[in-house]
């Protein structure tokens, strides 16, 4: 899977930057900023069509991190666009120490590039988050993040990998990095913009597991 990693910039910019044959462009908080939903509908701003035109432009996936506002309730999401259509957006379902408020409800997109799970920002500190992303079947989970302040997220991506067998991204405000399936890390980049070639594949292993008591089935 060829990677386009987004960390900063304005998002109508970001379009003269793709190489055109990109299977994933992901981009950070950085890129889209605050999105108000009654302004999209309203046609007062059209962040989401931006969005969606560079889908089209590289003929593939497109996952752009941003803070919506839904009368003034604010909320961490991401959302995915493919082929020039806005398959939905997902919202951080943790949140920390207040301040913005959280979404519902994980979800695995099914696209060209395979089953595509997303962890919003700081879900990615959230074990059962990439524990039900990966349980769900995604092929890969990235994450959109923000300003990478120290390796917490590098260290996470590795555990997870390994714990999950499954392949992560994550693009943050000047870093991203791309962990294998068995916990290696494949890229990491202090660029602002820059293409990685992920390998995509998963780990199954038989496990087995003895208890006392009774079961019930």
């Amino acid at each position: 899977m060829k990677i386009r990693f987004m960390g900063q910039g304005k998002l109508e910019d970001l379009q003269s930057k793709v190489e055109g044959d990109e299977d994933l462009t992901l981009l950070s908080f950085g890129c889209m900023g605050e999105v108000s939903y009654e302004k999209e509908l309203r046609g007062e701003s059209d962040f989401f069509e931006k969005a969606t035109r560079l889908s089209k432009q590289t003929q593939g996936v497109v996952v752009c991190g941003c803070i919506t506002d839904t009368r003034g309730m604010k909320r961490k999401s991401a959302l995915l666009a493919e082929n020039g259509r806005l398959m939905g957006v997902s919202d951080m379902t943790h949140t920390f120490d207040g301040g913005i408020s959280c979404g519902a409800g994980l979800r695995v997109y099914d696209t060209k590039v395979g089953k595509v799970g997303i962890a919003v920002g700081e879900d990615i500190t959230v074990p059962k988050v990439v524990e039900a992303l990966s349980a769900c079947g995604s092929d890969v989970i990235v994450c959109p993040y923000g300003k990478v302040l120290n390796s917490t997220p590098q260290i996470l991506l590795r555990a997870y990998a390994y714990l999950y067998g499954i392949p992560l991204v994550l693009c943050g405000m000047g870093y991203c990095l791309a962990v294998g399936a068995e916990g290696e890390i494949q890229f990491a980049s202090a660029q602002n913009l820059a293409t990685y070639v992920l390998e995509m594949r998963k780990e199954y292993h038989l496990m087995e597991e003895r208890r006392r008591g009774v079961l019930c089935f």
